[in-house]
């Protein structure tokens, strides 16, 4: 590509293709994209669902596409370079879950291969098939699951297929470092998944709700502003990484019923009011620059660097003292992020460290059901602010209102870099 049709490219309207875009998570995210300016590449089975879901769609500029592919047949994968625009993103997001209850062992290869042609499969050939429609620093979203992080029996290939997913991801990203490329596990969520499985009474809302820390089962546009974040420029240091945002169910151990929720969700475009604390005099990255003056913000928000400024061993005091300091002063409806020091193998200090992430993933199981989130964010010692800056004011706001519990890191090669 010539220089000058590169930069023609990169400054033309925004485009993302989502699959399974007829349904759940993946019409709700075509609506947030549209609702941004974006122009989105539609594609699904369902061709009068798209044609309803276009018809609600916002447009600025170029008109939204649809495709309508059967993405289990790898020629119809193929055939979709023809005539694709240039793309800053791609969304793998369709799948299906099994619906014959039956054992493993006891299924056959035909009731076995559907959800790895779909789930598996298909995200792999899309991004072969459109590698080179890709913008440079593209990205790939691929959906997966809580049930790729842990075994879920008698769902067929379900969680197997959502693991490779995963596994997927995060070779592409170590291939191609000039993209960015994340994995999405969503927990329980009100999709014609779970809707299916809770009308066949494979699941039970309430169980699940109890499963989760935060007391209650996702919708499916708490999950599209996920999508559109990972689908941002600014979710580029965390290319390779799995983002469970899933209400801490993949951290929780499962010991007792969790509490049903006692807040309400306010709007994932609830202003959010930052307020950072725990910055060192000596440092020299300028985390009060992320300080915001929005006092009368419904959704609270604080960013908390002691725990990255404590001694060597003292970071899983700092955590506690700063979880304290935090719930004294809030009740619901807000988010503490902490910043952490980049995890060592040095076997003095380690321990402390791993202790300190834990931490996060407990106390968001004890405050869950009050509304109250609680992440961490792994920083390099020389990491701009400017950086991490839409990464951290995402997980502090109201968009991710269902992302607690979770410590993210970002990429090596990403870190410290201009």
């Amino acid at each position: 590509m010539s220089k000058m049709l590169e930069d023609v490219h990169m400054h033309s309207q925004k485009t993302v293709l989502i699959t399974g875009s007829a349904s759940g998570i993946g019409y709700a995210s075509a609506l947030r994209f549209a609702r941004d300016g974006w122009r989105c590449v539609l594609v699904d089975y369902q061709g009068d669902a798209l044609q309803g879901l276009i018809a609600k769609m916002p447009r600025v500029g170029e008109p939204h596409l649809i495709r309508v592919v059967n993405l289990m047949e790898p020629e119809a994968i193929a055939a979709l370079t023809g005539d694709m625009p240039y793309l800053d993103a791609i969304i793998n997001n369709a799948g299906m879950s099994d619906s014959t209850q039956l054992p493993l062992t006891a299924m056959t290869r035909e009731q076995f291969a559907p959800l790895v042609s779909l789930n598996l499969d298909a995200p792999r050939l899309i991004f072969q098939a459109l590698e080179k429609r890709l913008k440079l620093h593209g990205r790939v979203v691929n959906v997966s699951s809580g049930a790729g992080l842990h075994a879920i029996p008698f769902r067929g290939a379900y969680s197997p297929t959502k693991t490779g997913v995963i596994a997927f991801t995060q070779a592409l990203a170590a291939a191609r470092p000039d993209l960015g490329v994340t994995a999405l596990c969503p927990g329980f969520v009100r999709t014609e998944i779970v809707r299916r499985l809770t009308e066949s009474g494979r699941l039970d809302p309430v169980r699940a709700a109890g499963k989760t820390p935060l007391g209650r089962i996702a919708e499916p546009f708490e999950l599209a502003e996920a999508l559109f974040f990972l689908a941002s420029e600014g979710a580029l240091p965390l290319s390779g990484s799995a983002v469970a945002v899933d209400g801490a169910a993949s951290v929780y151990g499962g010991s007792v019923q969790c509490a049903p929720a006692a807040y309400d969700v306010l709007p994932t475009d609830s202003e959010t009011t930052i307020d950072v604390v725990g910055v060192a005099t000596t440092t020299k990255q300028n985390w009060m620059s992320l300080q915001t003056d929005a006092k009368q913000a419904r959704y609270k928000a604080v960013i908390d660097a002691s725990v990255l400024n404590a001694p060597d061993g003292q970071r899983l005091n700092a955590a506690h003292e700063a979880a304290k300091r935090f719930a004294r002063s809030h009740t619901q409806n807000a988010s503490l992020t902490l910043l952490l020091p980049t995890q060592t193998k040095n076997w003095a200090t380690c321990g402390d460290e791993a202790a300190a992430r834990m931490f996060v993933a407990t106390q968001a199981c004890e405050w869950g059901s009050e509304g109250l989130r609680i992440n961490s964010l792994e920083v390099h010692a020389h990491t701009p602010v400017s950086q991490v800056q839409p990464i951290v004011c995402y997980m502090a706001s109201a968009a991710a209102q269902f992302l607690t519990g979770q410590s993210w890191t970002i990429a090596s090669g990403i870190a410290g870099t201009k």
